[in-house]
């Protein structure tokens, strides 16, 4: 109360001082005019003039003179103070009446502040509610991979609902019909797993040991597969030509077909069934696939991309049939286990693909030196090579990758026996393999591993079952700091020692034993 009293008294004495200066400019202007008029009407009676041409001329003197001079002052004055109450604060200076009643009654207050009210904090959540919790859950399945989310989507229909909403649970799955056991389940079973695979965005099937009569019932019960399955694998069926050739009708966005243990499927079954839109296609161990089956793939065909095939009857003249047509389509080619494969094979195939960028010829044990030749000097973008079980490729073939294949990213020598350390020394001047597989090369030595230990960018070897090898040569692979995978199964010299000496100094590589 005191305090008030005190601040009420000084606002009212500077109000008294400012008003009192106003009245003293009021008063000097005042007395500067009545000086004039006194001087004037006493030079007018002197003059002897009328007392009304007196009046007249002291107010133009006046107005011309002293009242010009008293007001410049007076405003020189107001400017003044003026300027000294702005500068007293920032804020703006109030008028007279609101200084009066600050001065009587107090400066006005405003009002008070109303505290903006927080958000409660989320009670939190017991474990019963937690585990169903769809953020938590959302964060929860990323720890596990596709395959995994299969056994968790049993769990409960909370989990399977968040599971099923969302195609990017189940990238890279393939649905499985074994019809050894589906064939005892009911149709509305196999109705809901069908719609279960539309609904995950599952766009690959394989059907095992399927007949004419399996693939019927599915075109019957599965219609939506029409448009939905894009990539179809046949392993182990005895379906034959026609019912190949419904399946391959009925699916219209059909894009990769895979035949595995097909024996009733005929070269005649190949020629009627493909469909050019198929730019992936794989022939696994199907007894009548031969010479001809490769003609229909070449001529029927055109977009192909990648073609693998294991056929053991399959000769040079086949390779013959591709053409210039899949030369700027088809990148990748896989040919295992083509026991009739010759070096002319390979003439015809270097010279029909050039632009193979991935090539394998595993299992054509009579492909030579020469023919691995041919393949580096006219294949200049490889980047994947597989030569394993070619017995007859020797040192001399790794000097001609090592020359010409300078994008190689990936080389696989497996059980090429006659390779030797002069071979690795050729491959350890390759700066851009990131992939070795060297598994049961026979004749590598502790030699040879110092040679791979100057490829600093290769991230993935392999020394599975190299008998030669001692610990002391596989310790010098700790120079590879940037290798991400190791693998030293079967080899007789790797210690547990040596594993853990290897673990220490390569942290993120993965070891395997």
């Amino acid at each position: 109360m005191l305090s008030l009293v005190t601040k009420t008294k000084n606002n009212l004495h500077l109000l008294l001082e400012e008003i009192c200066g106003f009245w003293e400019l009021i008063y000097l202007f005042y007395s500067a005019t009545v000086a004039g008029c006194e001087h004037g009407a006493s030079g007018a009676a002197s003059g002897g003039g009328r007392p009304g041409d007196a009046i007249r001329r002291v107010k133009v003197r006046m107005s011309s003179v002293s009242a010009q001079g008293v007001v410049e002052r007076a405003s020189a004055e107001l400017s003044r103070r003026i300027t000294g109450l702005g500068l007293r604060g920032r804020k703006r200076s109030p008028g007279v009446v609101e200084r009066v009643a600050n001065a009587l009654c107090g400066p006005a207050t405003s009002a008070p502040r109303i505290p903006r009210r927080r958000r409660p904090s989320p009670r939190p959540l017991i474990w019963s509610q937690f585990i169903l919790d769809e953020r938590f859950l959302e964060k929860f399945f990323l720890y596990f991979n596709s395959n995994d989310r299969k056994s968790l989507a049993q769990v409960c229909t909370k989990w399977r609902d968040i599971l099923y909403s969302s195609t990017r649970w189940w990238t890279g799955l393939i649905a499985v019909v074994d019809f050894r056991e589906s064939r005892s389940e009911t149709e509305c079973c196999m109705q809901r797993f069908y719609n279960s695979v539309v609904r995950r965005g599952i766009r690959g099937t394989a059907l095992v040991a399927a007949s004419d009569d399996d693939i019927h019932e599915i075109i019957r019960i599965f219609p939506l597969s029409a448009n939905h399955v894009n990539a179809l694998s046949l392993k182990g069926c005895t379906v034959t030509d026609r019912g190949l050739e419904s399946i391959l009708d009925h699916l219209e966005v059909l894009f990769e077909l895979e035949l595995t243990g097909c024996n009733e499927i005929t070269e005649a079954g190949i020629w009627a069934c493909l469909t050019p839109r198929i730019v992936s296609l794989t022939l696994t161990d199907c007894i009548n696939i031969a010479d001809e089956a490769v003609g229909a793939v070449a001529q029927l065909l055109p977009s192909l991309y990648e073609f693998s095939l294991q056929a053991y009857h399959v000769t040079d003249a086949a390779l013959g049939y591709f053409s210039q047509k899949q030369s700027a389509s088809l990148s990748i080619l896989r040919l295992h286990s083509c026991w009739e494969l010759t070096n002319h094979g390979v003439v015809n195939i270097v010279h029909s693909l050039p632009n193979l960028t991935v090539l394998s010829l595993s299992g054509c044990s009579k492909v030579t030196d020469e023919g691995v030749e041919l393949v580096a000097e006219n294949l200049p973008r490889l980047r994947s090579l597989d030569l394993s079980w070619c017995p007859r490729v020797t040192d001399s073939a790794l000097e001609y990758i090592a020359c010409d294949l300078n994008q190689l990213e990936e080389l696989t020598l497996d059980r090429c026996v006659h390779i030797t350390d002069i071979g690795v020394g050729y491959i350890s001047t390759m700066q851009s393999l990131v992939a070795l597989y060297l598994r049961w090369c026979s004749q590598l030595r502790d030699f040879g591993v110092q040679h791979l230990c100057a490829m600093r960018a290769l991230q993935l070897l392999s020394l599975a079952g190299c008998p030669l090898l001692t610990s002391g040569g596989l310790s010098s692979l700790i120079q590879l700091r940037q290798l991400r995978e190791l693998e030293l199964t079967n080899c007789p010299g790797a210690s547990p020692e040596l594993f853990d000496y290897l673990r220490e100094h390569l942290p993120r590589c993965l070891i395997i034993e």
